[in-house]
């Protein structure tokens, strides 16, 4: 039997990974929404170009949680999407009662599910998620550090003229502002990145990174970014779907881990079946453990402001 996933809201981000999904063939998909007619529509045209394609899975379009019931993951995308001049933290409140809303229903009907969260602010709502679902903490993930290490990796890339498969790094910490690259642990086909590049053009890199989002909405000026959320949310879903145990950054939820306690924060995770299997710890420089801390105090003062 095939695995299923589903995927609340039929915006950019949920119905480019409806298809990102569909092509791969990882699962069956279910994408709801609470606007009707969209999600049905979408999912239908999905469905017809399995033909053409040459996948052969459902893809339901629907309003009605009763429709994703006995998900395996369920990816939580909806929300009000950032306008320019908006920070992730100014859609706080706004989105709290949606991810509330729609988390509740879809736990009801998918009591074993993954919960997968991009809405934004992340770090804040996928502390809502795990408070509303009731979900053991390894079963609710929030996707940002795949995201971020994807913008850094592709700005090095860009900056060195060497292919992207070449370049490793990580991006730590809350998905916002105060997020962290990790430059101890950038190399490019092994070589550290302090060999390749002075640290005045990393810096430079780093703080592009960390103002990627930004820079899309900017560009885009009626939207945020899709293509890349999506494929983030894939590979995750990839690697817990064929239990690969792929280390990854991801929002987990952490209890002493790198000084961090009762919060959600950006860190290396092993993906398998179960969800988060293992929080890998590392050994981070004084001054990325000074920046993850002051991430994770960043993302405090979001959570004390919706009590989660």
């Amino acid at each position: 039997m095939r695995k299923k996933v589903t995927v609340i809201g039929a915006g950019n981000v949920g119905a480019t990974l409806a298809h990102r999904l569909v092509d791969k063939q990882l699962a069956d998909v279910v994408l709801i929404d609470i606007l009707d007619g969209i999600p049905q529509g979408k999912g239908l045209d999905l469905l017809e170009a399995g033909p053409i394609e040459g996948y052969d899975v459902r893809i339901n379009g629907t309003n009605d949680y009763a429709d994703t019931a006995n998900s395996d993951i369920v990816v939580m995308t909806a929300g009000f999407p950032r306008k320019p001049g908006m920070s992730r933290d100014d859609l706080l409140k706004a989105n709290y009662d949606v991810v509330k809303a729609a988390v509740t229903q879809a736990v009801k009907v998918s009591p074993n599910s993954i919960l997968i969260v991009v809405t934004n602010p992340l770090d804040a709502m996928v502390q809502t998620a795990l408070r509303v679902s009731g979900f053991p903490k390894n079963r609710v993930i929030g996707m940002a550090g795949v995201l971020d290490s994807a913008r850094y990796r592709t700005f090095i890339a860009e900056a060195l003229n060497v292919s992207v498969h070449d370049v490793e790094g990580m991006v730590l910490g809350g998905h916002g502002d105060t997020m962290v690259p990790v430059p101890s642990y950038t190399t490019i086909a092994g070589v550290p990145i302090a060999q390749l590049m002075p640290r005045e053009q990393l810096d430079k890199i780093i703080d592009r990174t960390r103002k990627g989002g930004a820079e899309i909405v900017n560009l885009l000026k009626t939207g945020s970014a899709y293509y890349a959320p999506s494929s983030a949310v894939v590979q995750m879903i990839d690697a817990i779907f064929n239990d690969r145990k792929k280390i990854l950054p991801c929002a987990a939820y952490l209890e002493g881990e790198y000084g961090i306690k009762g919060l959600f924060a950006g860190v290396p995770v092993k993906l398998g079946a179960r969800g988060i299997e293992e929080i890998v710890q590392i050994k981070l420089t004084a001054e990325e453990q000074a920046a993850l801390e002051k991430s994770a105090a960043a993302v405090k003062e979001l959570v004390a402001v919706i009590g989660v």
